[in-house]
């Protein structure tokens, strides 16, 4: 059994920590266990109770009063009385210093229009996700964290691929039970996500005690915080930022979702309360369908267009649920799972419209799936063959795109299967190919007399050129070095 605690009035300890530092916490609350299950797909019929946002709040926001009634840790903002805010409670530290009013100014500024487009349509999903923070025993505040990573859009992507509400990357949305496929992608889903954030988050707590370095570890990694703790010999994030070590991505980060916070909770006080026109709370029922259902046919006997069904499920990347043997969870306006009891059982929702490819020689699945940038795993479960079997020419083989989407390297269903990289990736790929090739190729120079200092400007082919050298020999003979990056002034090379 967890100890009993004693909580003294408000108004007590306020007095008392008058001249602690402006981040101390003023109540406090034992940690609430942390239901990590994953989310059902199979679930009752839902419509929200949503989460009571107060009045001058971005949605999903406690105010003072709330945050006052809940028993919660609680964190003062010292420094701002000036401002004569409506709300100056929150349930994660934040503070009112340089960096964090920097990035007040900017949102309250220039990037205005920024913050209205995300508090906006926060309307719509910050709601059920705060509901989902408080149910997992984490402060409501953090969702001013997705607001920072994300706007509170479902489709945000990074340049590092980080994808979803909460930019989770691949390795660590799986880690946290997310399913990313060819045909699906929960790091968009704001409810799942937003359960496995709460775990990520919880964890980062853990494992740094503090919410400000759990925040800071969520961008820069774990590893780079524990790195950055030893090296300055403190926990304090403030004084971790004087530092040089961390990027000033990280560096940002933590105040801006601070600066966030303290103008999300006080709409009225930075003149933004008349401004915001907030989205409808999203509202839904759920229906069980088949294996491989057409979306297409599911909006068209429902009367809704394939935009909007799309809207209420943004983790099914394509035009059907995904192919195997368990039926998918599917949400649906509030109103149409009557009209879709009554349609499931007269007509057929099976995705057949897959587009057709002939083979014009001999070919296996797996000459296809590179051929079109298409998964192996995807094409295999439409088609009956095994990835391996040498098939004959004039064989059909069905691919993962609509019939009816003539231009599939266009369309906005299969764009992330043919987007160009970054000039960067793409320079950073060249490179590796050229380091595999000159190891494979090249002649090794055993026992070198002669090295070449790098010079500004150079690179392996001027070197290989004005030595006499091939460009192969050089970096099979240097290899200890090119593998790991390319070559920088002072470096030495063998070249002879």
């Amino acid at each position: 059994m967890p100890r009993k605690m004693i909580f003294l009035p408000l108004a007590i300890i306020i007095s008392a920590c008058g001249s602690l530092d402006k981040t101390q916490q003023v109540a406090t609350k034992e940690s609430t266990p942390l239901n990590l299950e994953r989310p059902s797909r199979v679930q009752k019929d839902i419509v929200f109770e949503h989460f009571k946002s107060c009045k001058s709040c971005v949605r999903g926001s406690l105010g003072d009063n709330l945050l006052k009634a809940s028993d919660r840790k609680l964190y003062y903002l010292f420094g701002a009385e000036h401002l004569k805010l409506e709300n100056y409670y929150f349930d994660i530290p934040v503070v009112y210093n340089k960096a964090t009013k920097k990035w007040i100014k900017y949102f309250t500024g220039k990037g205005k229009r920024h913050f209205v487009r995300y508090a906006e349509r926060a309307g719509r999903y910050a709601p059920i996700m705060a509901k989902i923070l408080e149910d997992q025993g984490l402060p409501v505040d953090l969702l001013y964290l997705s607001m920072a990573e994300s706007g509170f859009a479902n489709h945000a992507r990074s340049w590092a691929k980080a994808v979803g509400p909460w930019q989770f990357m691949p390795y660590t949305g799986r880690r946290y039970g997310l399913e990313i496929d060819f045909f699906l992608d929960e790091r968009r889903d704001p409810f799942k996500a937003t359960v496995a954030a709460a775990q990520y988050l919880r964890e980062l707590y853990d494992r740094f005690g503090t919410w400000e370095l759990a925040m800071a570890s969520y961008n820069a990694g774990e590893g780079k915080i524990s790195r950055a703790i030893k090296r300055y010999r403190t926990k304090s994030f403030w004084k971790i930022r004087k530092g040089r070590y961390l990027r000033p991505e990280t560096k940002n980060y933590v105040p801006k979702i601070m600066a966030l916070a303290i103008i999300g909770k006080n709409l009225k006080s930075f003149g933004m309360n008349d401004e915001i026109e907030f989205q409808k709370p999203l509202d839904y029922q759920e229906v069980e369908v088949f294996p491989n259902t057409d979306l297409y046919k599911v909006a068209n006997a429902l009367d809704l267009t394939f935009d909007e069904l799309k809207r209420f499920n943004p983790e099914v990347l394509r035009w059907q649920t995904p192919p195997g043997t368990d039926n998918y969870v599917l949400r649906l306006p509030v109103g149409k799972k009557a009209q879709w009891n009554e349609v499931k059982v007269t007509q057929s929702f099976n995705a057949t419209d897959y587009k057709p490819y002939m083979l014009r020689g001999y070919a296996t699945l797996k000459h296809v799936a590179r051929k079109f940038r298409v998964p192996l795993k995807a094409l295999t479960k439409i088609n009956q063959h095994k990835p391996e079997k040498r098939l004959f020419p004039k064989t059909v083989v069905h691919l993962p795109f609509r019939v009816d989407h003539e231009t599939h390297k266009k369309h906005d269903l299969y764009a992330d299967l043919y987007e160009p990289p970054r000039k960067q990736v793409r320079r950073r790929q060249t490179y590796r190919k050229w380091i595999r090739r000159g190891r494979r190729k090249g002649n090794m120079i055993e026992n070198p007399k002669e090295y070449y200092t790098v010079k500004k400007g150079d690179t392996l082919w001027e070197i290989a050129k004005r030595s006499g050298v091939s460009v192969n020999t050089l970096i099979r003979s240097n290899y200890g070095l090119v593998k790991r990056r390319m070559i920088l002034p002072g470096d030495k090379l063998a070249i002879r």
